[in-house]
């Protein structure tokens, strides 16, 4: 099984996770070309970095292209947000993301990244990490999610950062994440609520029921974005699991303190884990629910990590027709599905148990077909080929953009992986 392990000793933030995926060998072609999809007339700096004594990979936003002056310098430019003036060709600094007036709503956001020409999984991936966002910031000002309007994320620092990030996921495709415990920094920070300790409001409510400390300097270390992130990739938390490590990148933070490297690293490689594991169940029966409501629930589900969703027809008591709910998830992801349940639905209680389960390990390869390349998901036991299938998602928008069958295009891609 193919893992990747998070080490957040130094938090982590949008720009610091593009910068370890670069340093542990995306191509950052694949990040180019899915911030050119966003036509927000932006690009990436990418350049090497220094903290203390640990060579890591710097990624820059850049509005308009990148100027000549830019250029000339090879050590990044330590810009804070309040001194931006907004103008095309300036860098953000990430660290600061607090300070930026533009604001997006989330319908805006959403219809941008729909618009993108990217494939249905980095749009699905950009998205949710925004819906995160939102739902965390809708609560802290007791509105609706759509009502929302993004001051501090929605810049386009923040759009490029997580478009970007959702790209670089699905072109690793990682089986599973885990991640160190997060260091969330100290101090004050500066944002559009006023002044806060760090964490500031929206991260810390992204961040809750995830192991959280305070250590080493006092700078805000955890940013929205960064959170956001987390919540997506959805990681089991705790020491590196057993792994046979590939691949290992730095990616650097804006500050640079003394004695102290401001990177996060990400480490890349094979499982050595058993391929049985547990999974949380989460079962509830309903009788009197719109199925528009249970569908609506049922896409929520998915949006907030969950595995898998099952609707079973039962009949209940009395004679009632009605529907068995059924969520599979790992267990960061039980409390925020736990109360979506009993928030969304009519049920008054909710069944939670672990089952054992056991897996294939997963591995993916990519084929050259005629309507382009697919990747095909592989799975295997001691070496041993069980089920090759491929990617529905890539053979759907291959379909669409060659105006041919899924049928045709999945027919493809497994003549060209059996030969």
């Amino acid at each position: 099984m193919r893992i990747a392990y998070l080490d957040c000793f130094a938090g982590i933030s949008g720009d610091m996770f593009l910068g370890a995926l670069i340093d542990a060998g995306v191509d950052p072609k694949i990040l180019h070309e899915a911030v050119a999809a966003l036509n927000l007339n932006a690009t990436l700096k990418i350049e090497k970095a220094d903290r203390s004594g640990i060579s890591s990979t710097k990624v820059q936003v850049y509005e308009g292209e990148i100027i000549a002056e830019a250029a000339h310098h090879p050590t990044e430019q330590h810009t804070h947000a309040h001194e931006h003036s907004h103008k095309h060709n300036h860098p953000h600094s990430h660290e600061h993301k607090h300070e930026h007036t533009h604001g997006r709503s989330l319908t805006v956001i959403r219809d941008l990244i729909n618009a993108a020409n990217l494939v249905a999984p980095i749009k699905q991936t950009a998205i949710h990490t925004f819906e995160l966002l939102g739902a965390s910031e809708a609560k802290i000002h007791n509105v609706s999610i759509e009502k929302i309007h993004f001051h501090e994320v929605g810049a386009v620092d923040a759009i490029v950062d997580i478009v970007a990030a959702s790209a670089a996921i699905h072109a690793l495709a990682i089986d599973k994440w885990h991640s160190s415990p997060l260091n969330v920094g100290g101090g004050m920070v500066d944002c559009a609520h006023g002044r806060f300790p760090v964490p500031a409001p929206a991260t810390a409510d992204l961040l809750r029921g995830l192991p959280t400390y305070s250590a080493h300097v006092e700078k805000e270390l955890v940013t929205p974005t960064g959170a956001a992130l987390i919540r997506t990739l959805a990681p089991t938390f705790g020491p590196q699991p057993a792994m046979r490590v590939q691949q290992i990148g730095y990616g650097a933070g804006t500050h640079n303190p003394d004695g102290f490297p401001n990177v996060l690293r990400l480490s890349i490689g094979e499982s050595n884990e058993a391929t049985h594991s547990a999974v949380a169940v989460l079962q509830t029966a309903i009788d009197d629910l719109s199925p528009q409501i249970l569908a609506h629930v049922t896409e929520r589900a998915l949006a907030f990590g969950a595995l898998d969703v099952m609707s079973t027809a039962v009949q209940m008591k009395k004679g009632r027709l009605g529907t068995l709910l059924t969520i599979l998830a790992d267990d960061a992801q039980v409390p925020a599905l736990e109360d979506l349940l009993l928030r969304e639905t009519s049920t008054l209680g909710v069944r939670i148990h672990h089952e054992r389960r056991s897996c294939l390990d997963r591995t993916h390869t990519t084929v050259a077909t005629p309507y382009g390349e697919i990747r095909i998901k592989i799975g295997s036991r001691n070496n041993e080929t069980y089920n090759a299938a491929p990617e529905f998602e890539d053979c759907r928008a291959a379909a669409q953009k060659h105006n041919v069958p899924v049928k045709q295009v999945q027919q493809a891609a497994i003549a060209a992986y059996l030969s």
